[in-house]
């Protein structure tokens, strides 16, 4: 039985990359060859009022194939909208992509039962999950309406924009979630609420949402007893899900705010003992909400690709780069050390792609994926990894050329990057392994139980961690170094940097924005890139460039060891000029300043020839 499942797993898994194709081909609209794509975009278009041009539809299609919503955002800013008339097109531009995607997983699903594929119990899973799915995905409206466009505007509104006093309230307030031990934790499952007097409280979502959350628990229930009534025949996990899905319903339903890391960090111990190639993806992660870490409505079902489960080699690496570094570190390394290597080993590898995606992630999907977040159950458990590198790949391959790549980094340069993925598919997955699957198994290093919280008392702490976990994927290269990839990781690195400039105003993805920020430093400081009208690529000055990150990473890691206030870190290399962070050195400013003014001028324009 379990061959078969894999079988129709596999099915399952083509049918969804043609699938993807197919979604994907509709960026052929830019050279005026899709009519489908044509009726979609003009219809998305229209409901949000913007004119038909090129910029608006190369927005749309972003929004609708990529889930994104940053170039969106650019052009309702183009068009001179208020802030809240943005706010308020971003929420209708949600709910077309909500409609569009949810059919789409509806078809899906009626694929996958009229090829009577894989067992009736994860048919059964499957249904379950999109139903929960829609039910998030009605609640998600009314939470980044209360969070992220309500309270979070009105306390930068009363703090006149300072953050540090921001962070400084909440605190002495007591208004974060506390985790079990009693310490302030390090992300929030409850909201804040103003009183009659005008204090704030913090409120669990189930009192701050109750029609939702009550909804959304009702469908759990649904999904519960429909699973009770089946057996897992391939994997023998069916207790495993039912105690899952039961954590969650419970969860949901807490309403002290000071349990509820508690009762999720059930949750994700219920979620890691589920180890078979289907995975569901849970509220984990808190990215859009700046200030208390309100995690996020994440929901998805992921699929592994049986092809390529064993085909990573980076947590080797990974293990043997930090073990020699710990011995240049100073101070009480050895338990955090042990415990980072117990996690690396334990951490189980998912590569494969979304099946089915929910809620926060209409707002965009990420490329891969480490958690669970809570440092104490990856103490006992471990951690999972996705990663989607063939959903990735694809992608990459449909996107259009954009004039401002041309422009800042070359056509030759564009084009060879493109060509990789067309004529090496191969070599492409052994670059996606380094830096991505990489930079995952590099948030794991360096953090113990209070980490987080102790290094973000002036709310910067994810604003160097990405930093942190790509330049463990390049530092683990750096250890087992392949002569032949070299100039591929250099180029790699120097398109994600500055690709990530575009980031600066998306404040869900400001940490990246940060991370971009300190590789410029370093990739500008060792000379191995220049700007004269476009990027200059000197390929001589790896090594100065390799050993400018190996002396950054060292003394980066240090500061975690010492739980640095994560902004004595970020300082180095950046300032806050009225709102946003900019580079130190004048070099570096020029170009951002540049670059994100012809962002902002030809962000969404194609390439022409």
């Amino acid at each position: 039985m379990r061959e078969q499942f894999i079988l129709d797993l596999q099915k399952i898994y083509d049918e969804l990359q043609n699938r993807q194709q197919e979604l994907n081909s509709y960026y052929r609209l830019l050279d005026g060859e899709h009519a489908k794509a044509e009726i979609l975009v003009n219809s998305f278009l229209s409901q949000l009022s913007l004119p038909i041009n090129s910029d608006t539809t190369m927005a749309a299609l972003t929004r609708l194939i990529n889930l994104r919503e940053d170039a969106l955002e650019q052009v309702l800013q183009k068009e001179g909208l208020s802030e809240d008339e943005i706010i308020a097109k971003k929420e209708k531009a949600y709910l077309f992509v909500k409609e569009m995607h949810l059919l789409r997983h509806e078809y899906l699903i009626a694929w996958i039962k009229s090829e009577n594929l894989l067992t009736p119990f994860y048919r059964t899973l499957i249904e379950g999950v999109h139903n929960i799915g829609e039910s998030m995905s009605r609640w998600q409206s009314a939470w980044t309406a209360h969070i992220i466009s309500g309270i979070n505007r009105d306390l930068l509104k009363e703090y006149d924009g300072d953050e540090k006093a921001i962070f400084k309230m909440l605190q002495d307030d007591g208004l974060l979630d506390l985790n079990p031990n009693g310490a302030v934790g390090d992300r929030c499952y409850s909201v804040l609420v103003k009183d009659e007097i005008g204090h704030y409280r913090s409120t669990a979502y189930c009192d701050a949402f109750p029609n939702e959350v009550s909804a959304l628990v009702s469908v759990i229930e649904d999904s519960i007893e429909d699973l009770s009534i089946e057996s897992d025949e391939v994997f023998g996990q069916k207790d495993e899900w039912i105690r899952y899905f039961v954590a969650i319903k419970k969860a949901l339903s807490i309403k002290e705010p000071k349990k509820l890391i508690g009762h999720w960090a059930n949750v994700d111990r219920a979620w890691m003992k589920i180890t078979t190639p289907i995975q569901v993806g849970h509220p984990l992660e808190y990215y859009e909400d700046h200030f208390r870490k309100a995690v996020a409505l994440e929901w998805d079902l992921r699929i592994v690709n049986p092809q390529l489960q064993s085909g990573s080699v980076t947590r080797e690496s990974i293990k043997s780069f930090s073990a020699k570094l710990a011995d240049e570190i100073d101070g009480d390394i050895i338990s955090t050390m042990e415990k980072n290597t117990m996690q690396i080993d334990e951490t189980q590898l998912y590569i494969g792609q979304p099946m089915l995606y929910y809620a926060a992630e209409f707002n965009g999907l990420f490329s891969a994926q480490v958690v669970p977040n809570d440092e104490q159950v990856s103490a006992e458990l471990g951690k999972k990894i996705f990663a989607y590198s063939d959903f990735v790949m694809e992608s990459q391959k449909a996107k259009p050329i954009m004039q401002l790549s041309v422009e800042t980094m070359g056509l030759n340069f564009v084009k060879k990057r493109r060509e990789l993925i067309e004529t090496n598919p191969k070599l492409w997955q052994e670059i996606y392994d380094i830096s991505t699957i990489g930079h995952e198994f590099g948030h794991i290093l360096w953090i113990d139980g209070d980490t987080e919280m102790v290094m973000n008392s002036s709310g910067q702490f994810k604003n160097i961690e990405e930093f942190k976990a790509t330049t463990g994927g390049l530092m683990a290269f750096f250890e087992s170094e392949k002569d032949e990839l070299k100039k591929h990781i250099v180029d790699d690195l120097v398109s994600r940097a500055v690709g990530l400039m575009a980031w600066r105003e998306v404040g869900e993805v400001l940490p990246y924005y940060c991370e971009g920020l300190i590789h410029l430093d370093i990739l500008f400081s060792s000379g191995i890139i220049s700007y004269d009208e476009q990027i200059i690529i000197d390929y001589d000055k790896y090594d100065k460039m390799r050993d400018a990150y190996q002396k950054t990473y060292r003394f980066l890691a240090q500061n975690y060891i010492d739980k640095m206030d994560a902004n004595f870190y970020l300082s180095k290399y950046t300032k806050k000029v009225d709102g946003v962070y900019l580079p130190i050195k004048e070099e570096i400013l020029d170009f951002v300043e540049f670059y994100y003014g012809r962002y902002r001028e030809i962000g969404q324009q194609v390439y022409s020839k």
